[in-house]
């Protein structure tokens, strides 16, 4: 494909040390790799609510991995973009619920906040807040009178939080822009990006789809300074080349993109990305992954991908990371063996902790998937991983 493609693999040393400190992350400490490893594991069980919340569920079909439907609450779930409050707390998305528009409108959207407590192999939910639209900015019908955002109005997949608290939200439905002030509430109309429709667009607009359907802005990644957005579609735009995905800047200080686009070439037409995160203005961590679950996952890997196309292919460079399906685990963490591996479907949350650490989250598009034991519900499992080499990021995105 005339892509550089390389391995990061290679002598070199990293610390890291579990601990507890408040609902604190992790904390510094002694070890050496060679090879990407397994330093932490936590889980949130598959079924985990908010107290008190709305029934949701009620358009649920199919196997649901023997959990009884409806739910009685808002399910914490499907965990689909990351946030780091440099707290040791994590604001973590859902998506737009149950996986498609029809049988997610009573799902209301939700930012989580986190706290993993890798001592224990427990994550706490310390809090969240629901994304609302109260000033009427999206021009078409909700499907709440009160305004509360629900999965049947948008499918959102992807995160950024500004310096202000702010929150750039990435959506699949448009695919829209949507941006939220530290409450959740909508502040200004979604943003949706030119030649580039999705199928619940064309159906509510009547306008020609150019997009697969779930195949929106799935990663969503902001320059250091922060002036800079760097949405990822997930699927090929119409009359593009198989497997090739846009990769657009936009500017928020002018609300609107400015026309640079770069490419990004799958391995293969039938893969997907699950994430994409900045490193520094040039570099991103982007997961691609096939659709296999359990015994057919196969192709789950993190890339460095940098957009200066040195090789002037007109694709971004891309360098492999880590496999997610053959992480190193010599110390049994979580009670697995070695080599770990990570066979969910769709994995589709990743952050850099520090410059040899990074933290990578599934997406366990509850009740459905079940990739970790056939038949069960997976959780929402949460790891940290140990790199042979720093990934040199700017420091401004650890903070």
């Amino acid at each position: 494909m005339g892509k550089i493609i390389k391995s990061l693999a290679g002598a070199g040393a990293v610390a890291l040390t579990l601990a507890l400190a408040g609902n604190a992350s992790y904390a510094g400490g002694h070890g050496r790799v060679t090879t990407p490893t397994l330093t932490g594991f936590a889980s949130l069980p598959a079924t985990t609510f908010v107290p008190g919340s709305e029934p949701s569920g009620s358009l649920v079909t199919g196997n649901t991995n023997g959990i009884p439907v409806p739910f009685a609450d808002q399910p914490i779930q499907g965990f689909s973009g990351i946030a780091d409050n440099g707290d040791g707390t994590f604001d973590v998305l859902s998506d737009n619920g149950y996986g498609n528009q029809a049988n997610s409108a009573d799902f209301l959207l939700r930012v989580q906040r986190l706290a993993p407590v890798f001592a224990t192999g427990a994550v706490d939910v310390v809090g969240g807040l629901n994304l609302t639209d109260p000033n009427g900015l999206v021009p078409w019908k909700l499907t709440r009178s009160d305004r509360v955002l629900t999965g049947a109005d948008f499918d959102v997949e992807s995160i950024v939080k500004a310096a202000d608290g702010s929150y750039w939200i990435g959506d699949e439905f448009g695919p829209y822009l949507l941006h939220f002030d530290r409450a959740g509430r909508l502040l200004a109309a979604p943003t949706p990006l030119d030649g580039v429709i999705a199928p619940e667009t064309a159906a509510r607009t009547g306008v020609t789809a150019t997009l697969g359907g779930s195949k929106g802005f799935e990663g969503l990644a902001a320059s250091p300074d922060g002036r800079y957005l760097f949405p990822l579609l997930e699927g090929t735009v119409t009359g593009d080349p198989a497997g090739r995905l846009r990769f657009n800047e936009f500017d928020t200080r002018a609300g609107k993109y400015t026309g640079k686009r770069h490419a990004y070439q799958l391995e293969s037409p039938a893969n997907a990305i699950g994430d994409a995160i900045a490193l520094d203005r040039d570099r991103f961590l982007i997961i691609e992954r096939d659709n296999g679950q359990g015994a057919t996952a196969v192709f789950k890997k993190i890339y460095v991908a940098d957009k200066r196309d040195r090789n002037r292919d007109g694709l971004m460079d891309k360098t492999l990371l880590v496999d997610l399906m053959n992480i190193a685990n010599p110390r049994k963490v979580g009670g697995f063996g070695t080599p770990f591996t990570f066979p969910f479907q769709t994995i589709e949350d990743v952050v850099v902790l520090d410059e040899k650490t990074i933290a990578v989250l599934n997406d366990n598009n509850f009740p459905f998937s079940n990739g970790r034991t056939p038949g069960v519900a997976d959780n929402n499992e949460w790891i940290t991983i140990a790199l042979p080499e720093s990934l040199r990021p700017d420091k401004r995105i650890l903070r």
